[in-house]
């Protein structure tokens, strides 16, 4: 067992009982009392218990029975002991088939109540360890490692790897769809943190009302709907790896509180005063130009510069065209079970892995993988053909020059492409300084509005992704 003392939920309609329980077992173990099965149900979702005790026959909606079935249900590996008269040992015996560990008779001998609790309480370790063991396998088996052919990415898996030995603050910059929760994890499962939580939050999915409690937790009867206490991000994440994606929208007033948590490692709930400890360590992620943010306003210097003690600039996939045969093959392998024909291995033809490197990605990683998952379904025979990728890939895609009309073909698409991207790199500044605002965003740049909206819409841009 750990160096804290082990908690005990005593849950009995006899204040006698709880009472004699609690003054005989509290010097070794932490006891909760609960007088009917509905309030054990709440010590149970806001506690972390070890062992339930819990008489078999309570008044009330919620039995003996029925809360051995609901910690059966939602916390199978705590253990739980029946304290039982001697008329009803048949009861007892049938619960134990159902899941309890034990039962004592009543009156409760303390001598014969304390070695049981022990058996139970070991026995509790051993299933969590067991499953904690599973999930560690799971995390391990289903985590997808960064693949890649490019020096500037190979120079970033080695800075993963010297700082995922430490505890700095990660902050990781790029493009949607370049990889960026893929580093975070890393970085995490690189490091001796690997065995605890990795919890993630994306600060732009979340309302403004409610991130405060999602990051922090809350008191029950904070606000409105506040009917129990909540652990927060931080406090779940404590020991552990706590991903904070598209930190570039964390609102102004929570870059505050952030800010002191990283420099004390304490916070305090929502509608709480006390303070909590934390040991999360921070891993940041944005596809805004922080910086920028920084010059504009709308992000702070001192929480940007916290954050930015080790920077990751992960480069989209456009300046990385020797990572898309690699990605390629990586995808085809991983979705292969996607192919109506059930094809064991799956190959791409040279004019479709062609067409693939010569498109833009302005989607980056996300982009190329979906890609490859819906050439996948329509392939057949076990080879991705040209026809098999979407319209915008193979529009935008010549052959080899081998004629002086070719090579002008060619010369013209290239730098199509060349200044499309330019366009695209340049359209998503303005909008990100702009904050999403088009009149802004034309008044700046000199284009008129309707120019700024013909360029959104060639480029699919949503402009409601550059709003804070």
């Amino acid at each position: 067992m750990n160096t804290l003392k082990p908690s005990i939920l005593i849950v009995d309609d006899e204040e006698k009982i709880r009472k004699i329980l609690k003054i005989n077992l509290q010097q070794n173990y932490s006891v909760f009392l609960a007088k009917n099965g509905v309030e054990a149900q709440h010590y149970l979702e806001n506690e972390s218990i070890h062992l339930v005790i819990t008489d078999l026959k309570m008044p009330g909606r919620v039995n003996g029975l029925q809360l051995l079935e609901f910690v059966k249900e939602k916390f199978k590996h705590i253990p739980l002991i029946i304290i039982t008269a001697f008329g009803t040992v048949e009861n007892a015996v049938n619960a134990m088939k159902l899941g309890a560990f034990d039962y004592i008779l009543k009156p409760i001998k303390i001598a014969e109540l304390i070695p049981l609790i022990e058996k139970a309480l070991n026995y509790g370790e051993l299933i969590r360890e067991n499953s904690d063991l599973k999930e560690k396998l799971k995390k391990y088996e289903g985590r997808q490692e960064i693949i890649t052919a490019n020096p500037q990415m190979q120079a970033i898996l080695n800075t993963i790897k010297d700082v995922a030995q430490t505890n700095a603050t990660v902050l990781i910059q790029g493009e949607s769809g370049t990889g960026k929760q893929l580093v975070a994890s890393s970085v995490h499962y690189m490091s001796p943190r690997a065995e605890k939580p990795f919890v993630e939050i994306n600060c732009g999915a979340i309302p403004r009302e409610l991130m405060e409690s999602e990051l922090f937790g809350h008191e029950k009867g904070a606000f409105t709907g506040a009917v129990q206490t909540k652990k927060g991000k931080f406090e779940l994440a404590s020991g552990g790896t706590l991903f904070l994606d598209e930190i570039g929208e964390l609102p102004r007033e929570l870059q505050v509180k952030l800010l002191h948590i990283l420099e004390n490692q304490r916070f305090t709930r929502v509608g709480g005063t006390t303070f909590l400890q934390t040991d999360a360590r921070i891993v940041a992620a944005t596809n805004r130009d922080l910086a920028l943010e920084v010059k504009e306003g709308r992000f702070r210097q001192d929480l940007f510069y916290r954050l930015k003690v080790v920077f990751i600039q992960i480069p989209p996939l456009q300046q990385r065209k020797e990572d898309i045969p690699v990605l390629v093959q990586s995808f085809l392998n991983k979705h292969r079970q996607l192919n109506v024909e059930g094809a064991q291995k799956l190959s791409v033809s040279e004019e479709a892995l062609q067409a693939l490197t010569a498109y833009p990605w302005p989607g980056n990683v996300r982009e190329l993988e979906n890609t490859m998952q819906q050439a996948i379904i329509f392939t057949k025979g076990g080879e991705v053909q040209l026809d098999n990728l979407p319209d915008e890939i193979r529009s935008g895609f010549h052959k080899k020059a081998e004629t002086k009309e070719e090579l002008q073909q060619e010369k013209q698409l290239r730098t199509e492409t060349i200044l499309r991207g330019i366009e695209y790199d340049f359209l998503k500044r303005l909008l990100h300084s702009t904050n999403g605002n088009i009149s802004h965003a034309a008044e700046k740049s000199g284009y008129d509005r309707r120019q700024i909206q013909n360029l959104i819409k060639k480029h699919n841009l949503n402009v409601e992704n550059f709003k804070n």
